[in-house]
């Protein structure tokens, strides 16, 4: 036995499946231009990508820039902007009186150095008003020792006592290879000669290397950085009418000549 279809169910059947390739064709034809649009969306994703990696890249040579940006401190120093953030942030642990005495970018700099200085010296055993006192001036950081600090009355041996301050300055010295240093001698107005001291002259310099001989040859301080002066009475810090202003006058000053920002980094970095 043999079955047919008839004609009018063939002829629907062929239109169903010519519309069922026609679908197809459209289907086909819909994907492929979707995947051209996808292909330029993600070329253009990747493009944007690669915009905000650039910038990302430029903000942070930006920000390095910035940082390495100098400002002029009067006519003292020039400091960079990361070293400003350092000093600001030092500057709140400094005593609200002496921060409130700061009226220039100078001021805030001296108090910052002194404070970070200090606290790497380790002063908290000193009188500071008397035995130390340290400021700026000029690109130089000075330490002024009373010479009760360093030495026995109208002597220029060191005396045992100063170990200690020696020991820290050293430690600061050695640290950064671009400090050199100056060790002042200043004696009272009182005229003194002996057998072993001809004048004031005379003991300030002997006093002066004394110290110098003692960082170099006990601390393994580079002699190469450092220089021996003397002022004798000539540059006193007051009068000389009572005791206790020559005992002001009696002084020891280490003259540091650094980088001031590669020594605020340093000192920023102690503790």
């Amino acid at each position: 036995m043999s079955s047919c279809v008839s004609k009018k169910k063939y002829l629907a059947l062929e239109k169903e499946n010519g519309e069922v390739l026609n679908e197809l064709t459209k289907t086909k034809v819909a994907k492929e231009d979707l995947e051209a649009k996808f292909d330029v969306i993600q070329a253009r994703v990747e493009k944007y990508n690669t915009k905000i990696s650039t910038l990302t890249e430029e903000v942070g040579t930006l920000t390095e820039e910035n940082d390495v940006k100098f400002d002029a401190v009067g006519n003292t120093a020039v400091i960079s902007n990361a070293t400003k953030r350092s000093m600001r942030e030092t500057l709140t642990k400094v005593d609200p009186y002496r921060l409130s005495q700061a009226k220039t970018l100078k001021d805030s700099m001296n108090l910052a150095v002194s404070y970070n200085l200090k606290r790497t010296i380790d002063t908290s055993t000193l009188n500071e008003d008397d035995d130390i006192a340290i400021n700026i001036d000029e690109t130089v950081v000075m330490i002024s020792i009373s010479d009760k600090m360093l030495f026995n009355s109208g002597s220029y041996r060191i005396s045992s006592k100063a170990n200690n301050i020696l020991q820290k300055l050293a430690d600061v010295i050695n640290s950064e290879p671009s400090i050199e240093v100056m060790v002042e001698g200043h004696t009272d107005a009182r005229t003194i000669s002996n057998e072993r001291v001809t004048d004031n002259w005379d003991l300030s310099v002997l006093r002066a290397t004394s110290v110098v001989r003692k960082l170099q040859k006990e601390y393994n301080v580079d002699p190469a950085k450092l220089i021996a002066s003397g002022r004798s009475s000539y540059q006193p810090l007051t009068d000389n009418e009572s005791r206790e202003s020559r005992a002001r006058n009696r002084r020891t000053r280490i003259i540091i000549l650094p980088n001031i920002n590669k020594f605020f980094a340093l000192m920023s970095d102690q503790g």
